[in-house]
C-alpha cells in the first residue's frame, strides 16, 4: 500500500495554518485540478490529485479530525474514521463563499464551478434561470510616451453580446414561450454519482436553463443575446505605464442582472529617445568635444519640447543632468517625474592638420 503524502503539504500550508488559509488553500487547488477543468489526457490523474486534496481538507478543516491527526498522523485517522467518515462533517461549501471576490451571494464556487457545467456538492437547486451579471471584458489600447504623459482620450471598437431586441432576451420568437425541459424537468441539472461526492451537472439539452426553446427567435437564432459592435470613448489619465488597468463599469456584455464592466488594459509603446523609470525619463545627447571641455549651452528634447540646458566646463562622458519636472506625472498625485540627461562626448574622427597640431600642442602643454 502506497505511503500517504503529509496533509499540510498536499495542501501546501504550514501546520500553524489558520482554517481560513486552510480553506484558501483548498479553493486555490480545488479550482486548478478539478477533472472537468483539464484536458482529457489529464484527467485521470487529475482525479486522483483531486480526491487527495478533498480528504486532506476534509481532516484538517475539522478541529477534532485535525487534532487527532497532529498527535498520531495517518494512523489514528485510519482507526477512527472509514473512508467514507473522513468527509462526513467537512463544510466545503464554505470554502467557495467569498461573495467580496464578485458582488452577489454566489461565491466563488457558484461563479466559477457552476459556470463549467457541475457542481462538486450535488447540489440540487435551480441555478439556471437565475438572474446573471454581464460578462467582464479586456481589450488592450496602445498609447504613445508622449499621450501617456499628458492623458488622452481614445475611441475603442468593441464587440460584445447585447440582448436580442426582438425576443428580450427570451430567444423565443415572439408570442411564443419556451417549455420545460423533458430531460431533466426544469431543473437545470441531472445528477450522477462520482466516487464520494455527487456531481451535478448541467443538463446538456436545456443547457442549464431548465426549458427549451421550440420555436427560436430568427434574430438570435434562440440564443437571446446578439454580437455587436460599440464605439466606447475611454479617457486614459496621465501617468499611466504599461500594465496599467482600467476600469470603465457597465460596459461588458450584458446580462439578466446588468452589464458586466470593461477593463482597459494599457500597453506604452517604446519610444525612439527616451527610456522610462517609473516617472523619470532618460535620454542620452550627444555633446561635441569642445563643449564638453569649455562649457556652453545646448538645446535638449523633452516631452514638451526643446528646451536650453547648460553644460558645465569640464563635462566627464556619462555624466547626468536633471531637468526637474520634465518627466512623467504621477497618476495616482500631482507629482512630476524629471527628465535625466546623460550626456555621451562625441570624439571627433577626422581633424584636420591644423586641428591635428592644436591637439598636439595641448598634449605636449598638458605633458601628455
Amino acid at each position: 500500500m502506497a505511503t500517504k503524502r503529509d496533509y499540510y503539504e498536499i495542501l501546501g500550508v504550514q501546520k500553524s495554518a489558520s482554517l481560513d488559509e486552510v480553506k484558501k488553500a483548498y479553493r486555490e487547488l480545488a479550482l486548478k485540478f478539478h477533472p472537468d477543468r483539464v484536458p482529457a489526457e489529464q484527467k485521470k490523474a487529475a482525479e486522483e490529485k483531486f480526491k487527495e486534496i478533498s480528504e486532506a481538507y476534509a481532516v484538517l478543516s475539522d478541529t477534532q479530525k485535525r487534532g487527532l491527526y497532529d498527535q498520531y498522523g495517518h494512523s489514528g485517522i485510519d482507526q477512527k474514521y472509514a473512508y467514507e467518515d473522513i468527509f462526513k462533517g467537512a463544510d466545503f461549501s464554505g470554502v467557495f463563499q467569498d461573495s467580496g471576490d464578485f458582488g452577489g451571494g454566489g461565491g466563488i464556487f457558484e461563479e466559477v464551478f457552476s459556470d463549467l457545467g457541475f457542481d462538486i456538492f450535488g447540489s440540487r437547486t435551480r441555478r439556471g434561470n437565475r438572474a446573471r451579471r454581464g460578462r467582464d471584458l479586456e481589450v488592450a489600447a496602445n498609447i504613445s510616451l508622449e499621450e501617456a504623459a499628458r492623458g488622452v482620450e481614445k475611441t475603442i471598437n468593441l464587440p460584445r453580446y447585447e440582448v436580442c431586441e426582438i425576443c428580450s432576451g427570451t430567444g423565443a420568437k415572439p408570442g411564443t414561450k419556451k417549455n420545460s425541459c423533458p430531460q431533466c424537468r426544469g431543473s437545470g441539472r441531472v445528477v450522477a454519482s462520482n466516487g464520494f461526492f455527487q456531481v451535478a451537472q448541467t443538463c446538456p439539452r436545456c443547457r442549464g436553463e431548465g426549458a427549451v426553446i421550440q420555436s427560436p427567435c430568427n434574430n438570435c437564432h434562440g440564443e437571446g443575446r446578439v454580437k455587436v459592435t460599440h464605439r466606447i470613448k475611454v479617457k486614459i489619465p496621465a501617468g499611466v505605464d504599461s500594465g496599467s488597468n482600467l476600469r470603465v463599469r457597465g460596459e461588458g456584455e450584458a446580462g439578466t442582472a446588468g452589464r458586466g464592466d470593461l477593463y482597459v488594459v494599457i500597453e506604452v509603446e517604446p519610444h525612439p529617445f527616451f527610456e522610462r523609470h517609473h516617472n523619470d525619463i532618460f535620454i542620452e545627447k550627444k555633446i561635441s568635444l569642445t563643449t564638453a571641455i569649455l562649457g556652453g549651452t545646448m538645446e535638449v528634447r523633452t516631452l514638451g519640447g526643446n528646451v536650453e540646458m547648460k553644460i558645465p566646463a569640464g563635462t566627464q562622458p556619462g555624466s547626468i543632468f536633471r531637468l526637474k519636472g520634465r518627466g512623467m506625472p504621477d497618476v495616482h498625485s500631482r507629482q512630476i517625474g524629471d527628465e535625466l540627461v546623460r550626456a555621451s562626448i562625441e570624439v571627433p574622427k577626422n581633424l584636420t592638420s591644423e586641428q591635428r597640431r592644436l591637439i598636439e600642442e595641448f598634449a605636449r602643454l598638458s605633458k601628455e
